[in-house]
């Protein structure tokens, strides 16, 4: 369970990875929903797309550098299975991200700190604010320590 002192510090433990703009993890943390409902709060949805592309990446090259000599055809899919919505919530669930993620008050209502999509959208989000602060080393360590290849 996140430490209720400290959850940032729990997250930080688990991933590996120290945060240095506490701003930009916020934003990481923060629905939709909640932006839209406080305004200027900022989304985290274009830092889900930059962590969406990261671990595209990270997993493509950690397939070229273990089964590059497979076909495209198998390395696919194996890239696929790896970075789906279902992965990405487990890894999710295994920070604890849903109580630290702000949403609005009609998610919180639907049970958006449990949603698969929520969920995955937050784990891209955090990989990118990862890869801003740190690049693609820090975030190839992130990876690797929550990745089941």
């Amino acid at each position: 369970m996140t430490s209720l002192a400290d959850p940032i510090r729990a997250l930080e433990e688990r991933l590996g990875h120290r945060f240095k703009d506490r701003d930009l993890l916020l934003r990481a943390l923060t629905h939709l929903s909640y932006a839209n409902e406080q305004p200027p709060a900022l989304d985290n949805d274009g830092l889900a797309f930059l962590g969406d592309a990261v671990l595209s990446l990270l997993v493509a090259e950690h397939l070229w550098e273990t089964a590059g000599a497979e076909p495209v055809g198998i390395l696919t899919p194996r890239r696929a299975s790896v970075v789906s919505g279902e992965n990405l919530a487990r890894w999710a669930e295994a920070l604890e991200l849903g109580p630290m993620l702000r949403l609005g008050r009609g998610e919180e209502l639907t049970g958006g700190r449990t949603k698969r999509s929520v969920l995955a959208t937050a784990f891209e989000a955090i990989l990118g604010v990862v890869y801003l602060e740190g690049g693609p080393a820090a975030a190839r360590v992130v990876v690797k320590r929550l990745a089941v290849w």
